[in-house]
Parts: structure tokens; sequence; C-alpha cells
């Protein structure tokens, strides 16, 4: 659908899906990973004659994905089997679009448990973009057929 501009209406209901992880967490908001093309280039030589010159990098790196989720207690070993194991991640849109990419779960960081409140961790995803072989994998986009 290139050139067509649509958006989402409202983020609910975004959800993650760690495809190895056997876990599964209630999202409550969903950041997905940025992308960062770096610092640019300097190119800037003896023979510029009034500004330095720069350009930019051939490639870009993901940010961290960060999720504030309910969660059982109860699958902290599964959890824990989780941390730093490279996996494909699901992010699902609203409107039933998909980003795809390969990364691990970096951070399982649980909030303090309180009467009265459901306990909630802030959950740290790092894009790795390399497949389980090593090679690798861009991050793959499906438009969703709404707008969510």
């Amino acid at each position: 659908m290139a050139g067509i501009v649509r958006k989402l209406g409202d983020g609910f209901s975004t959800t993650i899906t760690l495809t190895g992880a056997g876990v599964t967490f209630w999202e409550k908001t969903v950041q997905p990973p940025g992308l960062d093309g770096g610092e640019p280039v300097d190119t800037t030589t003896m023979r510029n004659t009034s500004v330095r010159t720069k350009a930019p990098r051939r490639l870009y790196e993901g940010s961290a994905m960060t999720v504030k989720a309910s969660y059982d207690p109860t699958v902290y070993n599964s959890i824990k089997a989780a941390i730093n194991a490279n996996q494909e991640i699901v992010t699902t849109f609203p409107d039933g679009g998909t980003l795809t990419f390969w990364g691990y779960l970096q951070k399982f960081a649980p909030d303090a448990l309180e009467e009265g409140k459901q306990p909630e961790a802030t959950i740290t995803v790092v894009p790795t973009f390399t497949n389980a072989s090593g090679v690798e994998i861009a991050p793959v986009v499906v438009e969703g057929s709404g707008t969510g």
C-alpha cells in the first residue's frame, strides 16, 4: 500500500508474543522497538571551503522494546528461562498487522507487590536482527486489514 497513509485510531489492543518462551504476559502498555540510523559519517576534508559535510550511515539498528505487563508469579521459572534466549518476537497491532523481529528478553523487572494492585513488571526486549543460526534477518512488517 505504498503511498497510502493510514493511522491507528487507538493503540488498544497491541500484544507481543515471545515465540520460544512459553510465557504469556498481559500487556498494559507496549512501546515497539524504534529504528536508529546512528550518528552521521563526517565527510569533511581539507578541500571543503565553507561547511562541514556529512553522510548517513548505511546500517540501522533497533532500539529496545519496553512493555508494561501483568504477570503470573507462578511462571517465574519460565520467565527466567526466556532471559537472553534469542527468538522471534511478534508485535500484533490493533488492525491485525504485525511486526516480527529476532530478539531476546533482556530484562524482567517486577514492580513492588502491594495490596489492591495487580502484579506488574516492565519487560525489555532487545532486537538482535539475527536468527538462531546467526543469519541477519531484517524486521518484517505485515500490514493489517483495518485502521484499528
